[in-house]
């Protein structure tokens, strides 16, 4: 029995990791399905075998193989990875291995059950024979998602560059598509469109992605806007404007949040969605900020060695978030130049908006050091109203619902918190219709700015 217990405890360092993708096949679950596909196309272009796996098919397995006390994404996931090799293991028979695939699933440290879901699963997976092999390919924020070990140390740089920019390309065509689908001239055209405008930045990304050839790939990008414009019905009058933040997974992932944004669509919305680059931005900030304030530490108590590793580290972080707003800010001059897409946030303006209304502090963490100064943003830029998705008992949501909830009451902005489980919930519906009558009603008060440049 003693045995067995370290040998299980042994699989989750041995077995959840950075591994070597180099000839193994890449699973990426399917969060934000736009920004996941382009991600899978760098990876190819990069000579990794990256493949995105479906998604919410394996929803009863999921649900079979946890108690429901999980974060739901836990569960969409441990279902969409049990789905993928069973259909793997039926295609192939016996020239199917667990070990020719890494499942990629990434973490964060902290108070958020994000954290434990690749070591959850790996019990899971460890429980079936067939797939004790399957390794999980593990990136942490706690060094800011560093790509090293993943593929040659000579490329991990140019990698991490392309991965960043197929995330900002994969946010401008979500925001085009909200920004379109609600003005279409014909019903069901922005959505064939952006599927298909889907596919010609996979291909771009994986050709052109290795050699960095990101001006090209803009320049193509301009024309699908200039393209997509003419699917809007300029006679159409303008809807309240609508900001939604939540847990990254929850609010990107339709299935999982039931398609909020188009039911919000269905009942007179506009909807603008926080950005998968933003939380990416989070990281290196939040890594940076870490570095900083242990250099202060060691320099204070006179520790060269830990002042010296500090010091790189700082460097390193604060050269991947110079980087990264220097790519977010070029990309949507460019494309904000052609449409009225919302701009980025910056991290460090949203850090300025939580200090200067002392709501709460970075060093607690968590998506809600974004979403609270986002919500108050939207609501500074004249948004008519906010939604906050989020997972059902997540903490960091619950921590965001409780501080803005009476402040926008305050404000007399309309609030929505929609929390999801794998249920459908029987008053959703009256919800959402009673809060976009009050977007309404704001709106026709004080019409809407939006799309305002951000600091």
């Amino acid at each position: 029995m003693e045995k067995a217990k370290i040998v299980g405890f042994q699989a989750l360092t041995d077995k959840v990791g950075r591994f070597s993708l180099r000839d193994k096949i890449c699973l990426i679950p399917e969060m934000n399905r736009i920004g996941s596909h382009l991600l899978a196309a760098v990876f190819r272009g990069f000579g990794i075998n990256a493949r995105v796996m479906e998604t919410y098919k394996g929803l009863d397995l999921g649900r079979e193989y946890t108690s429901g006390k999980e974060c739901y994404p836990c569960q969409i996931t441990m279902g969409d990875i049990l789905y993928c090799m069973k259909e793997e293991a039926a295609r192939l028979g016996d020239d199917f291995h667990a070990e020719d695939y890494i499942y990629f699933m990434p973490e964060a440290d902290g108070p958020c059950r994000f954290g434990m879901y690749n070591k959850y699963q790996r019990i899971v997976l460890d429980s079936f024979p067939e797939l004790d092999r399957l390794k999980i390919g593990s990136l942490s924020t706690q060094d800011g998602y560093s790509l090293a070990g993943i593929i040659e140390d000579g490329r991990v740089r140019d990698l991490r560059k392309a991965s960043y920019f197929s995330l900002v390309i994969g946010d401008i065509l979500d925001r085009l598509l909200w920004r379109i689908r609600p003005y279409e001239k014909e019903a069901g055209s922005t959505d064939e469109f952006i599927e298909t405008s889907m596919r010609l930045m996979e291909e771009l990304l994986e050709r052109m992605g290795p050699q960095k050839e990101f001006d090209k790939v803009l320049d193509r990008l301009e024309q699908v806007i200039e393209e997509g414009k003419g699917l809007i019905d300029p006679a159409q009058p303008a809807r309240p404007l609508i900001g939604m933040v939540g847990e990254i997974y929850l609010r990107t992932h339709v299935h999982a949040n039931q398609d909020l944004i188009r039911v919000l669509e269905g009942f007179g919305a506009e909807v603008v969605n926080a950005s998968l680059a933003e939380w990416v931005n989070y990281i290196s900030y939040d890594a940076l900020r870490s570095a900083r304030r242990g250099f202060l530490l060691a320099l204070r108590r006179f520790r060269t060695q830990a002042m010296k590793k500090y010091l790189k580290d700082m460097m390193g972080y604060g050269g991947d978030l110079y980087y990264q707003e220097f790519r977010l800010k070029r990309t949507y001059a460019r494309i904000r130049s052609l449409i009225d897409l919302p701009a980025d946030h910056r991290v460090a303006h949203l850090e300025k908006i939580l200090k200067e209304e002392d709501l709460l502090d970075f060093d607690v963490g968590t998506e809600a050091c974004l979403s609270i100064p986002g919500i108050i943003e939207y609501a500074r830029e004249g948004y008519n109203g906010v939604v906050n998705v989020y997972p059902f008992t997540c903490m960091p949501s619950t921590i965001t619902s409780a501080i803005v909830g009476p402040l926008m009451n305050r404000l007399g902005i309309p609030y929505l918190d929609t929390p999801y489980d794998s249920t459908s919930q029987p008053g959703r519906e009256a919800a959402i219709r009673t809060f976009m009558y009050q977007a309404e009603q704001h709106f026709k008060r004080h019409g809407r700015k939006g799309n305002a440049e951000t600091g």
